[in-house]
């Protein structure tokens, strides 16, 4: 497949959203014996091969396909990076 790059996705849940999966998990660390542990947030990560190399062009598609498909804006934030 010629050159190709790659969009790096993090999902996870807006700040004030209810996180039973992250509320699990910091339950099960200080359970463990991990004590002081803050909150945590489980969300989602992603790769996604893109063909060529104008990562200004793919930018804009990977933004929309975050907002359109890939998350729900409404309860979750999304960054990405495209290296």
């Amino acid at each position: 497949m010629g050159i190709c790059m790659k969009a790096k996705i993090i999902i996870t849940p807006k700040k004030a959203v209810l996180d039973p999966q992250g509320k699990t998990v910091q339950s099960a660390l200080e359970h463990m014996g991990y004590t002081g542990i803050g909150a945590v947030h489980v969300g989602k990560y992603l790769e996604i091969e893109l063909p060529g190399t104008d990562k200004e062009a793919w930018r804009k598609q990977v933004d929309e396909a975050c907002h359109k498909i890939l998350s729900n804006p409404v309860i979750e934030d999304y960054q990405f990076e495209i290296e």
